[in-house]
């Protein structure tokens, strides 16, 4: 195995990882989940060098969550890329054992999909800011952070379509804009750009571009255009460069949204915002619309992903109708 000597001066393990991640212009919250890994892979391994372990160890941590944790297949996946990353990229050690690890196998699930009486339940026990959010998600098919990363200038008004940037895969896409949300959309909007132009009278009103936008367009960080749609209703200080700026509503906001809207709705099934997606999905192969739309609205990669919406559809079992119903 090739292993590249550190010195002693050379910048702390994590401090050497969290750059590589920022230079190759992962997300934070792929930064945040690799470098928790990497911590507690050597906290497991009584705060040993990773550099002094080998396959063993890394056998043993994988097994640990999967045995003694319970933890899903994805996580147990996403911490074997972790650890991935840090041996290839970060200590430079060829290891061709890590590739031989078996990574947990994903059970494959149905979706927990809405009928339509309870979706109109859900949006009514919504309302305000919120309230917006949910529909549009459902209106659109988008993922929670899809809708809350939208900028102004994505929502195409005359068109009745939305552009999400920089979706899973970190690919575009475009998908449809809700009639019946425009004039609500137009109003919030009305409401956001107030709020932007009081944060510029402040001296903010700088919003967190992608990647290096902000050096190749110095002005457009405090442009209309470039803001998100659902701002938070604080400023906040960016956890990489220390800048403060209005970030977009957080997740977690919309996801107690949703679980206190499904609780008073008397639904008993488990909603979450991805649900919504879901329920999109299995309403539109209901009404009719080729299943290939539906994978280009949904952004799938594969239309096989799509196809798991026609095992939910509002048919009965399969669409087969019971001997006890003849």
């Amino acid at each position: 195995m090739k292993v590249r000597v550190v010195s002693q001066d050379s910048p702390k393990l994590l401090d050497r990882m969290r750059a590589e991640i920022r230079l190759r212009h992962y997300s934070l919250r792929t930064e945040q989940a690799y470098i928790d890994w990497v911590r507690r892979y050597i906290y497991f391994h009584d705060k040993r060098h990773p550099q002094e372990l080998g396959a063993e160890a890394v056998r043993d941590f994988l097994s640990h969550l999967a045995s003694e944790r319970n933890v899903s297949a994805s996580t147990q996946n996403q911490a074997k890329s972790a650890l991935l990353f840090l041996y290839r990229e970060i200590l430079n050690i060829e290891l061709p054992w890590l590739d031989e690890v078996i990574a947990a196998k994903a059970s494959r699930r149905l979706p927990v999909v809405l009928t339509p009486t309870e979706t109109r339940r859900l949006l009514d026990a919504t309302s305000g800011t919120m309230g917006l959010i949910v529909a549009l998600l459902y209106g659109t098919g988008m993922r929670l952070l899809e809708g809350l990363r939208l900028r102004v200038k994505d929502v195409e008004f005359e068109r009745r379509e939305i552009i999400v940037r920089e979706a899973k895969g970190n690919k575009d896409r475009v998908t449809v804009l809700p009639e019946n949300l425009i004039l609500p959309l137009k109003a919030h909007l009305d409401k956001v750009r107030a709020l932007h132009e009081r944060d510029l009278e402040a001296g903010f009103g700088e919003v967190q571009l992608p990647d290096a936008l902000a050096v190749k367009y110095p002005n457009a960080p405090r442009a209309w255009g470039w803001q998100f749609v659902f701002p938070s209703s604080m400023r906040s200080l960016d956890p990489r460069s220390g800048v403060e700026r209005r970030h977009h509503v957080h997740e977690s906001s919309v996801q107690r949204t949703v679980r206190e809207a499904a609780r008073m709705a008397a639904i008993p099934k488990p909603v979450s915002p991805h649900v919504l997606r879901h329920s999109f999905a299995t309403h539109l192969l209901q009404a009719g619309y080729d299943i290939r739309t539906v994978q280009e609205l949904l952004g799938h990669k594969d239309v096989a992903t799509t196809m798991i919406y026609t095992h939910v559809l509002n048919k009965g079992g399969r669409g087969v109708v019971s001997p006890l119903d003849r």
